[in-house]
């Protein structure tokens, strides 16, 4: 009886390891949002365009052949295509970005996604990725070249990094419509209101003066 009850706890877990990998399975054919909720169903936080008016626009998003501007303070841009750039991706459970690095010290800064596992691909440049398992804390890390394919599970920090003289490019897929972004040191010390720095002096084993100042670096990032 105790195997049965173990068994049963067993497949419990392992179905809902699954279910929650990603976003809810569709149980339509799509579901494009729609802003105003006239004549609409809301699925999986969108409201439904009527099938019978739905257009090839709904499932269309052009320019991910430009380059994003990679003049900023950490060297990168990232081009999300989410459900809010194509309707039409409303709950089919999968997103697409474009990452665009300045030449060497171009960075993706380390980030979670809390709801969506990212698989890259480098097409232009070499590029240093990692990411830090949950507690015991490993890093994982490996250099990647043109035509790679690296795996970010999700809810893990991970970041990628241009260590090349010249421009980097990478397309990465991540397993949710709306997989959100929480970049770990503006999450930190440029919430508003701030954390209070106490709170950070302890956690970081920094000296007060040097939170406060991170913080009003990060206020007006």
């Amino acid at each position: 009886m105790k195997c049965f009850h173990f068994l049963v706890f067993l497949a419990l877990a392992l179905a809902f390891s699954f279910a929650s990998a990603d976003d809810p399975s569709p149980l339509q054919d799509f579901c494009v949002a729609i802003p105003e909720p006239e004549n609409a169903v809301f699925v999986n936080g969108k409201f439904c365009k009527n099938p019978n008016l739905t257009v090839a626009e709904d499932f269309f998003f052009p320019g991910l052949n430009v380059p994003g501007n990679t003049g900023n303070r950490v060297g990168s841009n990232v081009t999300l295509v989410n459900v809010d750039r194509i309707p039409g991706l409303n709950t089919l459970g999968i997103s697409l970005a474009r990452l665009d690095f300045a030449p060497y010290g171009g960075l993706n800064p380390p980030h979670i996604h809390p709801r969506g596992t990212e698989i890259l691909v480098v097409v232009e440049g070499t590029l240093y990725v990692g990411f830090v398992t949950s507690n015991p804390n490993r890093l994982i890390t490996k250099v990647l070249y043109p035509g790679d394919v690296f795996v970010f599970p999700i809810g893990l920090i991970h970041f990628q990094f241009n260590i090349a003289k010249t421009n980097a490019v990478a397309f990465a897929s991540l397993s949710s419509q709306n997989p959100g972004v929480i970049t770990i040191a503006d999450a930190i010390f440029g919430p508003k209101p701030p954390i209070n720095p106490d709170v950070l002096a302890k956690a970081f084993q920094l000296d007060k003066d040097m939170v406060e100042k991170l913080q009003k670096l990060f206020e007006n990032a």
